[in-house]
C-alpha cells in the first residue's frame, strides 16, 4: 500500500492479516489518507511499516496494535480514541529497528496541539529515557542524573525538592557542629541557614562562607554541598534550555 492517496477513510477495522512474526504484514510507506483505521480483529503478528505516511486522523486501540510497527517519519493531526500518554507509549517501543526520536516528537506535538501539555511532557521524558540506552556509559551516567534530579527539565519541581533536602541537611549539620571563624578576634554572628545557602547556591554570596572555615569532616561535608549545588544548578539549567529550545 505504499505511495497511495486515500481521500477519505483507509480502514482495516475488524480485518485480519495473517502474517508470521518477523515477516512483513502491511507496508504503507509515503502514503496519505484522511483517516487511517488500524483496529484489527486481533493484533498483527508480522511487522507493519507506516514510515513517512501522512494522515489526518489515526484510529488505533491498544488491544489491536501491531506487535511490530515502524512509524519513523509518520505525521498525524489527531488520535482516536483519546488516551493518556502512558497508554500510547508502549506502541513507540515496538519498532523492530530500535529507538528513533521522531515518533516521540510527533506524539508529543499532537498532545500539545490539543492542549494536553502534561501528556506531551510525559512523552518527551520517555524519549530521553529511551535515548539514554543508546549513549556510551559517561553519557548514560549524566543522563541518569538529569532524570533523577529534574526529569530532563520536564519535572522541574524535582530540583526544588532536592535543593530543599540538601539545604535542610546542611542546616542541621552546621547547627550541630558550627565551623570555626576565620578571624577569631571579631567573628560575625554565625547563621547555619545563610552559611548553607552560601555553599549550595552558586553565584550567591551572603558573606558567611568567607567568614567561617570548616575543619576535618565538616570540610568534606562543605565540599559535597558545593558540588551538589553546582550539579543541580547545571542540570536544571540544561533541562530548562532543552525545554525552551523545543518550545
Amino acid at each position: 500500500m505504499s505511495s497511495i492517496t486515500v481521500r477519505s477513510r483507509f480502514c482495516f477495522k475488524d480485518g485480519l492479516i495473517d502474517a508470521p512474526a518477523g515477516q512483513p504484514a502491511l507496508i504503507g510507506r509515503r502514503s496519505t489518507a484522511s483517516e487511517l483505521d488500524l483496529r484489527f480483529r486481533e493484533p498483527v503478528k508480522g511487522w507493519v511499516s507506516l514510515t513517512h505516511t501522512r494522515v489526518t486522523v489515526l484510529n488505533a486501540t491498544p488491544e489491536t496494535w501491531p506487535r511490530a510497527v515502524r512509524m519513523d517519519g509518520m505525521v498525524y493531526d489527531s488520535l482516536l480514541p483519546q488516551l493518556p500518554a502512558r497508554q500510547r507509549l508502549p506502541l513507540l517501543a515496538r519498532d523492530p529497528e530500535g529507538f528513533t526520536p521522531q515518533p516521540y516528537e510527533q506524539l508529543a506535538a499532537t498532545y500539545r496541539q490539543h492542549g494536553h501539555d502534561r501528556d506531551a511532557r510525559t512523552v518527551l521524558l520517555a524519549q530521553q529515557r529511551r535515548l539514554r540506552g543508546t549513549l556510551p556509559w559517561p553519557g548514560r551516567v549524566w543522563s541518569g542524573f538529569q532524570d533523577l534530579t529534574v526529569g530532563y527539565g520536564y519535572r522541574p519541581m524535582r530540583a526544588v525538592w532536592w535543593l530543599c533536602a540538601i539545604m535542610l541537611s546542611g542546616i542541621l549539620l552546621f547547627t550541630r557542629w558550627p565551623p570555626q571563624a576565620v578571624d577569631p578576634g571579631k567573628p560575625p554572628h554565625f547563621q547555619a541557614a545563610i552559611y548553607t545557602f552560601d555553599l549550595v547556591l552558586p553565584l550567591v554570596d551572603f558573606g558567611q562562607e568567607q567568614a567561617f572555615s570548616p575543619r576535618g569532616g565538616l570540610q568534606w561535608a562543605a565540599v559535597v554541598l558545593v558540588c551538589l549545588g553546582w550539579l543541580l544548578a547545571t542540570t536544571a539549567a540544561a533541562g530548562a534550555n532543552r525545554v525552551l529550545r523545543r518550545n
